[in-house]
C-alpha cells in the first residue's frame, strides 16, 4: 500500500515569483513528521496543476473553506455548500467588496464582521475580511480550484478520498509555541532580529514536540536554517499547516467537533 503524503500549504490569492504559494511536503512516522521538502508555486495555474497530483495525500490549506452562515443568510445567498461556493466564485471582487462593506456598515462598532464558529477557538480572522488580511480573496481564489480539482473536502463536499484537503491556520499553532510574539513580515524594514529569534524559538519547539499536537518535526540542518532565515515566514507557515494536517489525519472526523455547521467548516486543530 502506498504511503500517504502530507502537505501544508501557505496560500496567497495573488501568487508571483516574489510571493509564491509555498508547499511543505512531509511523511508521518509514529509521532514524527519528517519534512521532505518545500515547493514554490508562483501562479494559480501552477497551484491547480499541483492539486491534480494523484494520492494518497492529505493537505492542510491556509485559506478559509467557508463563510459565516449569518452573512450568507443576510445576503440571501444559497445555503447549500456547493451552490454557495459556485455563487461566490461567480462574483467579481468589486461586487463582493461592496456587499460585504454594506453588511458591515449596517452593524454596530465592534461587531462589524460576521464570524464562523471556528474563528474564536482558532483566533482566526473572519473569512469575509477583504483587507489585512484579505482572506475573502483567498477563499475566492483558492476554494473553487480545490473543488475543480475534485479533492475531498471532509464534512463539506465529497471528492477523491485519496486527495483530502482540510482548512489549516498556522497562527493557531504559532501562538501556542511562542505566544503573541511576531515572527514574520513581508516588509524589509520590519524583518528584525527579534523576529528572527522568534522563528528560531518556534523551530526549536517544533523539533522538540512542545505542542498539544503531540508531534515532533524532523529537519535536516539545511532545512532548519532555511525555515529560520525566511523572514516572510511563508516556509514556516507551510510547515505549521503540515503539522496540523498530520495531526488531523489521526483524529476521528479529522478533529472536527460534533455539530459543525456544514456551511462554515472547521479549522484543523481548533
Amino acid at each position: 500500500m502506498q504511503e500517504r503524503m502530507f502537505f501544508g500549504i501557505d496560500f496567497t490569492s495573488a501568487p508571483r515569483r516574489a510571493k509564491p504559494i509555498t508547499v511543505a511536503a512531509g511523511r508521518l512516522h509514529g509521532a514524527v513528521v519528517r519534512l521532505d521538502g518545500l515547493t514554490a508555486l508562483d501562479s494559480l495555474e501552477a497551484f491547480s496543476a499541483w492539486l491534480a497530483q494523484p494520492g494518497p495525500w492529505l493537505g492542510g490549506f491556509d485559506l478559509p473553506f467557508g463563510l459565516p452562515r449569518e452573512l450568507v443568510v443576510q445576503l440571501g445567498w444559497p445555503t447549500d455548500y456547493a451552490a454557495l461556493m459556485a455563487h461566490y466564485a461567480a462574483l467579481d471582487r468589486a461586487d463582493i467588496r461592496a456587499r460585504f462593506a454594506a453588511f458591515c456598515d449596517a452593524r454596530p462598532a465592534g461587531a462589524k464582521f460576521a464570524h464562523r464558529a471556528c474563528d474564536g477557538p482558532a483566533g482566526a480572522s473572519p473569512s469575509m475580511k477583504w483587507v489585512n488580511p484579505p482572506v475573502a480573496w483567498m477563499l475566492h481564489a483558492g476554494l473553487p480550484r480545490l473543488i475543480e480539482a475534485g479533492v475531498h473536502l471532509p464534512g463539506l463536499l465529497a471528492g477523491d478520498e485519496a486527495r483530502i484537503a482540510l482548512e489549516a491556520y498556522p497562527g493557531l499553532l504559532a501562538r501556542e509555541l511562542i505566544g503573541r510574539r511576531s515572527y514574520k513580515s513581508d516588509t524589509k524594514a520590519a524583518q528584525t532580529p527579534e523576529r528572527l529569534i522568534a522563528r528560531k524559538d518556534m523551530v526549536d519547539a517544533l523539533e522538540q514536540g512542545r505542542s498539544r499536537l503531540g508531534l515532533r518535526l524532523k529537519l535536516s540542518h539545511a532545512q532548519r536554517d532555511e525555515l529560520v532565515a525566511d523572514a516572510s515566514g511563508d516556509r514556516l507557515d507551510a510547515v505549521l499547516a503540515l503539522l496540523q494536517a498530520a495531526w488531523a489525519a489521526g483524529q476521528p472526523r479529522y478533529g472536527w467537533p460534533e455539530g459543525v455547521d456544514p456551511l462554515e467548516g472547521w479549522i484543523a486543530s481548533a
